[in-house]
């Protein structure tokens, strides 16, 4: 008894070039798992954390002054315990989780740093970070005491490239 495919060759057993659409069509089945499989790759990029443009999505971004602290809190403890080091690159914030590391950005230089959350504050009106005196050294916020920035945290730059959670403002 002949199978299906045995009763009529196919164009490129002819010899003839293969147009789109010709030749034996897939199941209804595979379509309907081919669909389903390009559904569920197009709902999970929507939920990645990488933009359209490759660049990574930050899951916490907040704009606002910061202000910065040193000499005064040098060996000092800080909220989470540790001692305080105006050499390090720490910082204050009010509702990140400790040891949360976030980028910080000058706005008006785009200069950078990335501090890791130890400390509770700034409790100055209007601010929303305090930076190590390290870190406002990098920005050079050290003169001016005080600066408009973006404070980002991205999920690759947590330790292990944890989760951690957003912080509610």
């Amino acid at each position: 008894m002949a199978q299906r495919n045995d009763v009529l060759p196919s164009a490129a057993a002819l010899g003839r070039p293969v147009s789109w659409g010709e030749g034996p069509r897939p199941p209804a089945r595979m379509q309907r798992q081919s669909c389903l499989l390009l559904c569920m790759l197009t709902f999970l990029s929507a939920c990645s954390s990488v933009g359209p443009t490759g660049a990574e999505k930050p899951v916490f971004s907040q704009v606002g002054f910061a202000s910065w602290y040193g000499r005064d809190h040098q060996g000092h403890r800080t909220a989470n315990g540790e001692r305080f080091d105006m050499h390090a690159l720490t910082a204050a914030h009010r509702t990140l989780p400790f040891d949360t590391v976030v980028r910080v950005t000058r706005l008006d230089t785009g200069r950078t740093v990335t501090v890791r959350i130890n400390d509770r504050g700034p409790f100055g009106r209007g601010r929303v970070i305090d930076l190590s005196a390290a870190a406002a050294r990098t920005l050079e916020i050290s003169t001016d005491g005080e600066a408009e920035v973006r404070i980002e945290e991205f999920r690759s730059d947590q330790p292990g490239a944890a989760i951690s959670a957003v912080a509610t403002q």
